[in-house]
């Protein structure tokens, strides 16, 4: 039987370390940010690598949903989907996604803002994916991991995170090679350095956020969303 998973993460977290974490499954594919060209597409954004990454992907979701919902390689039982849930706009239709098992990757809201602000200076509640993901959480359910608890126990959470989704946790998923992956998406180059240098999990190091001012009542409006899927994530 074949496993889909859609791991739904939020900007500034460790959502391509836990991709590298699946892909080092023997049993497992993974896609990394399927959506992103529809997301660009569909927004006008400029991110970095803009028109490469929509000349790598289908600009149109429904093609997307096809994708993620239709045949896989022979020998592949698990198809890992790294999702941006700001990427998840309101007019992406939601019929294909009760074919999926779900799961949400989050960490504090102070903490992603403080992160965000130095990348793109004025992030929106939806840049940030919490809405989204509690939207989705309420509709399909699924594991919730917060990023602080993965990083200080890798073995402990992986392990509860496959159970939920009905997997069979594999030691595999706690080392991996450094370099770059032929499914990391074509905006590699611009983000993914410190993750192609990795071989595991970053050990935790707690950081007090310095959270501009202008960007404190957005992390008070992210708060009760967080605080919601946070409190039904694994410990």
């Amino acid at each position: 039987m074949i496993v889909r998973v859609a791991m739904w993460s939020g900007p500034r977290n460790v959502s391509t370390a836990l991709m590298r974490s699946f892909g080092a499954r023997r049993d497992t594919l993974v896609a990394d940010e399927p959506l992103y060209a529809y997301y660009l597409n569909a927004t006008g954004l400029a991110h970095p690598g803009r028109e490469e990454i929509l000349a790598s992907q289908p600009t149109g979701w429904p093609a997307v949903a096809a994708a993620l919902t239709g045949p896989l390689p022979s020998g592949v039982r698990v198809h890992y989907q790294k999702h941006m849930a700001h990427h998840l706009l309101p007019a992406v239709g939601r019929e294909w996604l009760g074919g999926l098992r779900h799961a949400y990757l989050i960490r504090e809201p102070a903490q992603v803002v403080a992160s965000y602000a130095r990348v793109r200076g004025e992030p929106t509640l939806d840049d940030l994916g919490y809405p989204q993901q509690v939207e989705l959480f309420r509709a399909y359910g699924g594991p919730v991991v917060d990023a602080a608890d993965l990083l200080r126990d890798p073995p402990g959470v992986l392990d509860r995170l496959c159970a939920g989704l009905g997997l069979a946790f594999d030691p595999a998923m706690l080392r991996w090679p450094p370099g770059r992956r032929e499914t990391d998406g074509v905006w590699a180059p611009h983000w993914y350095a410190a993750v192609e240098a990795s071989t595991g999990f970053a050990p935790y190091a707690p950081a007090v956020p310095e959270v501009p001012e202008r960007l404190r009542d957005l992390v008070a409006r992210a708060e009760p969303y967080y605080a919601e899927l946070a409190g039904h994530r694994i410990r």
